[in-house]
């Protein structure tokens, strides 16, 4: 479990995580290993910020994964951009990384079994495990501490002055309250594009 964030405002986009891993009632702090919930990706569209949250186990897999796409399927500068890279990504996910897409009886679809967000200079993303995309305005967070964490970000959306702000101020809150989250924080920025 986890508290991630991320934030768009004032031309910038950026992205916050705890450090914690939970094992049960155990708590495995950045102390004594070195766990980043977010990872930079390098696209034909320029660096994006890959945040997730859930198994420990999605991690090395979604970045080994991406990282077998041939360069030009690995694309994220939208909504549709993320939606297709995710589609190509399914099968190798299956195949090659032993996935369970199976969630429930009734599911619509395959499951990826993910919860992403995703940052770069056009924008802030999310997608989910039927590979549902959202394209977030202001911010969002996933993780056990994300309603902490949105309360904290909107409460000082207005008088912050960066996203950087935004970020921290729903990462102090998502830390400070679920029991789950905690640990230092990583907190990474890129410059939005200028769009006409």
């Amino acid at each position: 479990m986890t508290t991630l964030v991320v934030v768009k405002k004032a031309g910038q986009v950026a992205m916050a995580a705890d450090t914690l891993v939970t094992f049960g009632d155990t708590r495995l702090t950045n102390r004594f290993e070195a766990n980043s919930k977010i990872f930079k990706v390098d696209t034909p569209d320029g660096v994006s910020l890959i945040g997730m949250a859930g198994t420990v186990a999605h991690f090395p897999v979604l970045r080994k994964a991406m990282a077998a796409l041939p360069p030009e399927h690995l694309r994220l500068g939208s909504r549709d951009d993320v939606f297709e890279t995710f589609i190509k990504l399914h099968p190798l996910l299956k195949e090659s990384f032993f996935l369970q897409t199976k969630e429930d009886d009734s599911d619509p679809y395959e499951s990826s079994q993910f919860t992403v967000v995703i940052a770069n200079a056009t924008g802030i993303y999310g997608l989910y495990s039927y590979r549902e995309v959202f394209e977030f305005k202001e911010f969002w967070g996933i993780g056990s501490g994300r309603s902490f964490a949105l309360g904290a970000m909107h409460a000082s959306w207005d008088r912050a002055r960066t996203a950087r702000e935004v970020a921290m101020a729903g990462l102090n809150a998502g830390c400070e309250f679920d029991k789950n989250s905690g640990g230092s924080i990583d907190i990474f920025t890129l410059k939005l594009k200028a769009f006409s």
